[in-house]
């Protein structure tokens, strides 16, 4: 057994100088060691940054992305409330993105539809108002006035006078 134990006690010993000389060959100078340090750290303040712009920007591109949703989507419904015939379209539209504000899923066929009933003054005139028509007995003064127009033309034209010229000018001048 003591040939044994020397055995062990020899193996343990090749093994512990083994493991200083690997140990030695470990070992970096101090100055080698400062300089990787200062790489790492370099390198981790780096990534660090780089993770920062990286949330950063995908807030940016979050908030961009909302806020071309809400342009389209005032578009959409100002197109909507043009066709509706919207005579003052600043005022309907205001209107409109306030009823949305309080439910932001609504429809906006549903709600122009709605604006439309609810709101008519915001809306063009409907084709139910007849305008009023002249009597037969009053004459239409500009079709009388533009035909004298047209009759002096003619004449200055045709006859190429001064005077018809001037004539023709000074009528033109007073109803223009």
């Amino acid at each position: 057994m003591n040939a044994d134990e020397t055995n062990e006690q020899v193996t343990a010993t090749n093994r512990d100088a083994d493991d200083s000389a690997t140990d030695a060959s470990k070992l970096v100078p101090i100055g080698e060691s400062i300089r990787y340090r200062r790489r790492a750290q370099s390198a981790e303040k780096q990534a660090q940054d780089l993770a920062e712009q990286l949330t950063q920007a995908n807030e940016t591109i979050s908030q961009i992305s909302q806020d071309l949703k809400g342009l389209q989507r005032d578009q959409e419904l100002t197109r909507k409330l043009s066709a509706a015939g919207a005579a003052d379209l600043e005022a309907a539209l205001l209107v409109a993105k306030a009823r949305m504000k309080d439910q932001p899923e609504t429809d906006l066929n549903a709600c122009v539809e709605q604006l439309k009933n609810e709101k008519r003054h915001l809306f063009g005139p409907s084709a139910e108002i007849v305008t009023q028509r002249r009597t037969a007995g009053a004459k239409d003064r500009t079709a009388h006035n533009q035909t004298a127009l047209e009759r002096a033309a003619t004449k200055a034209a045709q006859s190429g006078t001064r005077a018809d010229l001037q004539h023709y000018l000074k009528l033109r001048r007073n109803l223009v």
